[in-house]
Order: structure tokens, then C-alpha cells, then sequence
């Protein structure tokens, strides 16, 4: 889903309090989907996140045959149909804005007996493919793109895969992903190894469903031929949806706010260290595991945030947080510096580019680089920024009402349904005044 057409109107002031639930992981909610299809069985799946990004891989799922009841709730029972079970697809599947279901697919239907094609929304359209389509033609797949790279993706089925040894040159998560569950399907090892940690979930939630993951450091293999067997999947709250109200909270003084059952998988954590080295007041409470992955409830106090260098090693664990991270940057006293993150060029928006201009139509002194930011903390004015269709651009800029001086209006806002629907409900019952025009298209 995209449109230009609904709006987001924050008056300034308040604080955040009391306690939240934020909707599933997304991440999670992807791939139980995707394994629970490939599996042997019926796999039950509570806390599934009822976005249109995760709609998308369910769609595309029954559109090659897989029944799926639901979701209810956040509710879903997945009658699997086996690794070799897909069935062709009437059409092209559309895939919305969601470039997890496109790289992670693109793993999935390289090794599949039919053709099919990958579509997406005109921000997918213009997001880099060839990252996973190169690798995967080293393991024999046929996958065509656009003369840029980008979408649509035409995959020639029919192509016996081989395992390969790949190093990933950018540290990507969809990229990883997508090999390893085309290496389900190849003859011999498939292995890749990360420059740094990306997030894990595609390696818990195999072996969650029975299939064997080899790890040793940042080198992690899978060998063809097996089988997944179905299993019970609990998704845990969305760490990235949370990073909103964690960062909201944490620059606001007088807020305190608990968020209830979080994800805090470490692959993913970074948001929280970056917020501490700034000063946040974060503690973990109620710590466990579900469905393989660690969970804790969180609880943040607002006070004064110090602006920081942000360590290299900390951008791949807080990759999709950063647009909220620039907020509290921009009302932290002192300079923030982020380097080694070009990847935010290639998000649903260029992110660098884009939240540097609407921190700047708000008075702050940001300066982009060619990957990352330099932005000196100031009073955030009002005033209307342009979220260019990002989810996470309109969300962090929502956030940013709590600490300006006058109301921020939000252009292009449809897309936050795709990652967080109920934001707006969620803000406003945390005590942001913020009201929404228009309506999704």
C-alpha cells in the first residue's frame, strides 16, 4: 500500500506515560509465515502482526497454495505444504512496500519448479535487488530485474541450485536471509559469513522448526535436503516499533513509560545502547524467552539526553531506528555523529537525506554525509515536514512533537500501517496530541 493522502498533525508538549504494548515483530512475523508454509504440519502462530508488510508474504503464500486461517487476533494456523509443495501463482505476487518479503522470496522461489514474478509499490520499485539476485545466480538461479537492479523480479524456475561460500560485503540481514533459505533447497553447504551481526531471526526460527544451523562466529551454514516440521510460534512485541515511544519517552523529561514483552533479541539492540551511551534511564525487567527468542519488558524515564559519537559497531543492531534516533539527537545538548551507515540511502526513503531536511525545516543544524549525520542539538520548532512515504519517517517526526515548540505537521503518512497499525490510538492513550487527516489509498 502507498498514498500521499493522509497526514499527521502533532501539537506540541506533553509527556508519556503508563503502560504499551506495541504490535508483533514484523521480522518474526515474516518468516513464521514463510517457514511455516515450507514446513510438515500445522504451525500455530500468536502475536502475528497484522500490517500490510507481513499481509504481503501472507498473500503471496496462499497465492501458491498454502491455506492459512486468519489472522484473528494476530491469530494464524498455517496448514503447511512442505519444502516442495508450492504451487505456481495465477499472477505476479505484489508485495506492497515490503522489501523483506521480496529478498527473502527471492531465496524461496529461486529453487522452485515454476516461474514467477515479484512486485512492489513504487518506493519497492526504486530499493536495490541486485545485493541478493548476484549471489544467488553464483548458487544457479535466473532471476531478472529492471536494468538498475531494482523490481520487478522475474525468477526462471526449474534451476538446480548449489550451496556456495559468500561473504556479504554490506552487513544485511534480507540478504542473509534470502541465501540461507535458498540453501535449503541446494545441493551441499550453503555458508555465509557477515561483516558484522545482523539480526538472527532466520537462524533461531530454522532451528526453531527443526532444521539444523551451523554457527561459528559470523559464519553460519545450512545444508540442503532437509525438512521443517511444524511447530508453535509466539511473536514477541516489535523492538523497532518500540524504539518510538522508547526514544518519545527517554527526551522527554517527566515521561515513564513501561513497554510490555519486547523483543531485545541482541542482533537488534543496538536502539538500546545508543539510547544508555546518550544518557537514557532504560532498565529490562521481566526478562525471558518465546519462541526461541529473548523478551523483557522495558522501562524508560525521560530526562536530558547528551548528544554522542555512535559507535560503528552498534549501526547494522539499530539500522531501522535511526530515523527516531536523529529526533533524539536533535534534543540532546551537544553534537551527534553517525558514520558507517550508508544503508539508510537505500530504505524505504534515503533516510539520511530525508529526516536531515525535515530536522532543518524544524530549526535544528543538520548536516548529511555520505553515510550518516552530524546534527548539533537545538529547540525543535514547528513547522511541516515531508515523511515521503516512510513509515518511519512520519513516526519519528511524530515523536518529535513531545519536544518542539510549536505544532509539526507530517506529510505522506499512509505507509505506517505497512509496520505499525494503531500507531496514532497507541500515541495518543501515551499522551502525544496527535490527530490524523485523510485517509490510505
Amino acid at each position: 500500500m502507498s498514498g500521499g493522502d493522509k497526514t499527521f498533525f502533532v501539537s506540541p508538549g506533553g509527556t508519556l506515560r503508563g503502560r504499551l504494548r506495541v504490535p508483533g515483530d514484523k521480522s518474526i512475523s515474516h518468516r513464521a509465515v514463510m517457514l511455516g508454509a515450507l514446513a510438515d504440519g500445522e504451525t500455530e502462530v500468536t502475536g502475528f502482526l497484522e500490517g500490510e508488510d507481513s499481509l504481503a508474504t501472507l498473500r503471496a503464500f496462499q497465492a501458491m497454495g498454502v491455506r492459512i486461517e486468519g489472522p484473528e487476533g494476530g491469530r494464524l494456523r498455517i496448514h503447511g505444504v512442505g519444502v516442495d509443495g508450492l504451487r505456481p501463482p495465477p499472477g505476479p505476487l505484489d508485495l506492497g512496500n515490503s522489501g523483506t518479503s521480496m529478498r527473502l522470496l527471492a531465496g524461496i522461489l529461486a529453487a522452485q519448479p515454476f516461474d514467477t514474478e515479484l512486485r512492489g509499490d513504487a518506493s519497492l520499485s526504486r530499493r536495490p535487488m541486485a545485493r541478493v539476485t548476484e549471489p544467488l545466480a553464483r548458487m544457479g538461479a535466473c532471476i531478472e530485474t529492471s536494468a538498475q537492479g531494482t523490481p520487478p523480479l522475474r525468477i526462471h524456475g526449474g534451476r538446480a541450485l548449489r550451496g556456495i561460500e559468500y561473504t556479504l560485503p554490506v552487513a544485511s540481514a534480507q540478504v542473509k536471509s534470502a541465501l540461507l533459505l535458498a540453501g535449503l533447497y541446494a545441493a551441499g553447504q550453503t555458508c555465509v559469513t557477515e561483516p558484522a551481526p545482523t539480526r538472527d531471526h532466520t537462524e533461531r526460527m530454522l532451528e526453531a522448526f527443526g532444521y539444523p544451523v551451523a554457527r561459528a562466529g559470523r559464519r553460519i551454514c545450512v545444508r540442503g535436503g532437509g525438512r521443517l516440521s511444524a511447530t508453535a510460534i509466539e511473536v514477541p512485541a516489535d523492538l523497532s516499533s518500540a524504539a518510538f515511544f522508547l526514544v518519545g519517552a527517554a527526551m522527554t523529561p517527566g515521561s515513564e513509560l513501561l513497554l510490555e514483552q519486547v523483543g531485545v533479541n541482541p542482533t537488534r539492540t543496538g536502539v538500546l545502547a545508543i539510547l544508555r551511551e546518550m544518557g537514557a534511564d532504560l532498565t529490562l525487567e521481566n526478562e525471558g524467552r518465546v519462541g526461541g527468542e529473548p523478551v523483557a519488558d522495558i522501562r524508560v524515564r525521560g530526562k536530558k539526553l547528551r548528544g554522542v559519537e555512535i559507535p560503528e559497531a552498534q549501526v547494522p543492531l539499530a539500522i531501522d531506528e535511526f530515523p527516531v534516533l536523529f529526533v533524539a539527537a536533535a534534543c540532546a545538548e551537544g553534537v551527534t555523529v553517525l558514520r558507517g551507515a550508508a544503508e539508510l540511502r537505500v530504505k524505504e526513503s534515503d533516510r539520511i537525506q530525508v529526516m536531515a531536511e525535515g530536522l532543518q525545516a524544524l530549526g535544528i543544524e543538520a548536516r548529511p554525509t555520505a553515510g550518516g549525520m552530524v546534527i548539533r542539538g537545538g529547540r525543535l520548532q514547528g513547522g511541516t515536514v515531508e515523511a515521503h512515504g516512510d513509515h518511519r519517517i512520519a513516526m519519528a517526526f511524530a515523536m518529535a512533537g513531545l519536544r518542539a515548540a510549536a505544532p509539526i505537521e507530517i506529510r505522506d503518512c499512509a505507509n505506517v500501517a505497512t509496520s505499525f497499525p494503531g500507531f496514532v490510538t497507541l500515541a495518543r492513550e501515551a499522551g502525544l496530541d496527535i490527530r490524523e487527516t485523510g485517509r490510505e489509498i
